[in-house]
């Protein structure tokens, strides 16, 4: 892949992350713990990708 749609997609993903860690912050400002798996699972998921796509 060329360094243009890597840096393009590892923006996108940096992007989801820091959503989903708001999401996730939010989940456990409501006690929502099945939630908070859920999204903790979805970051670390996402966090994977970006690490992937650098």
């Amino acid at each position: 892949m060329n360094a243009p749609i890597k840096q393009s997609q590892a923006s996108i993903l940096t992007r989801l992350y820091d959503m989903k860690r708001k999401q996730l912050e939010h989940a456990l400002q409501q006690g929502n713990s099945l939630r908070c798996q859920v999204l903790e699972a979805e970051a670390e998921a996402i966090s994977n990708a970006l690490k992937a796509a650098r």
